[in-house]
């Protein structure tokens, strides 16, 4: 008699299969879709309920990808640019929501770079991520604002304008998690993303996703051949969530611990120097000699647990706004009376 194999389920018993979404559409090798899997993989081992996530994203080829991972989940396609602006509005309307928004270079750093700052600048509670491969894939391949200087297209046109670093940007203006990865590095990836799912405040994550179409040529530094000789990761990242209680193997005073909001571990292991990811000024430092060494810098480059939130500054309700009854959306007459009056 032959017995049904057990279904592997994670901690609030969802099988892995309800965090999958449609098949990709996108080319066969686009690192967005390894980004996916990395956001598929980390949301069943944080045990995160898929109807929790808001996904949202703008144009382009990376705001195709929520249509690829949690199907369960809400989801909004925005106009071009302008997703963050249609995040906090969600955000603010429904607190209990994890805002998981996906983004590209294009759609962040050149059409919606304004949005992209005044988000960065409130630690809205978000995930923000910039599917990065330095192109417009959907419009033929042209340079974006974050490909670097020098970079070749596969036309042989040089690029002549200094890229924009997302990150460095993302620190400077108030974002509390910060990091850089690489579409091509799984553990790094999925230690990132399951902390970004336990930090309460703005994640912003610029993962280098190769375009295997338009920018995987010889010449360009975004391609999958660049990253593997250029990253130089700045540390080596290991999570250990609330709920499980795992021994670590790091030695006394090789790794920096920061606990995170739900009591959470995330583990940045020194590699060859003492780094202090709470120190901002010390992360556009590294970030900036970096980019004169022509490294690609990995890693976590910053993380604040201590700034209050956008909600917590606006003191907002913890009950979401549509569920509120009429008594308390609705000022009575006296209310408007004494407004008018305080006008006069």
């Amino acid at each position: 008699m032959s017995s049904t194999p057990q279904v592997k389920t994670n901690r609030i018993g969802l099988p892995v299969l309800e965090y999958k979404g449609g098949k990709t559409t996108l080319c066969a090798g686009c690192g967005h879709n390894a980004i996916s899997e990395r956001i598929i993989e980390a949301m069943y081992d944080m045990g995160v309920q898929p109807e929790r996530v808001a996904k949202l994203s703008g144009i382009g080829c990376s705001s195709k990808s929520p249509a690829y991972f949690m199907n369960r989940s809400h989801s909004f396609n925005s106009v071009h640019g302008r997703m963050p602006s249609v995040t906090t509005g969600a955000v603010l309307a429904n607190r209990s929501l994890i805002a998981l928004g996906v983004s590209g270079d294009g759609d962040t750093a050149s059409i919606g770079v304004g949005q992209f700052v005044h988000l960065m600048r409130r630690n809205l509670p978000v995930i923000y991520i910039i599917e990065d491969n330095g192109v417009y894939g959907l419009t033929k391949g042209q340079f974006s604002a974050t490909a670097d200087l020098g970079s070749k297209l596969k036309t042989g046109v040089l690029n002549d304008l200094p890229p924009i670093d997302t990150c460095e940007m993302a620190i400077t203006l108030g974002a509390t998690f910060v990091g850089r990865s690489f579409s091509g590095d799984k553990k790094q990836l999925h230690a990132m993303m399951k902390a970004a799912i336990a930090h309460n405040g703005t994640v912003m994550l610029d993962v280098v996703s190769p375009c295997v179409t338009f920018n995987d040529h010889e010449g360009s530094t975004k391609s999958y051949k660049y990253m593997k000789d250029h990253e130089e990761p700045l540390q080596e990242v290991s999570f250990v969530p609330h709920f499980e209680d795992i021994a670590v193997d790091y030695e006394p005073g090789s790794a920096t611990e920061v606990t995170m909001h739900d009591g959470s571990k995330l583990m940045l292991r020194k590699l060859e120097e003492d780094y202090d990811p709470a120190n901002k000024i010390e992360a556009i430092r590294r970030l900036n000699i970096s980019h004169q060494k022509g490294e690609v810098l990995t890693g976590v480059f910053y993380i604040n647990t201590k700034t209050p939130t956008f909600i917590d500054l606006l003191n907002m309700t913890d009950q979401p706004l549509a569920t509120l009854p009429e008594s308390v959306v609705r000022p009575g007459r006296e209310v408007l009376e004494q407004v008018m009056e305080e006008l006069r």
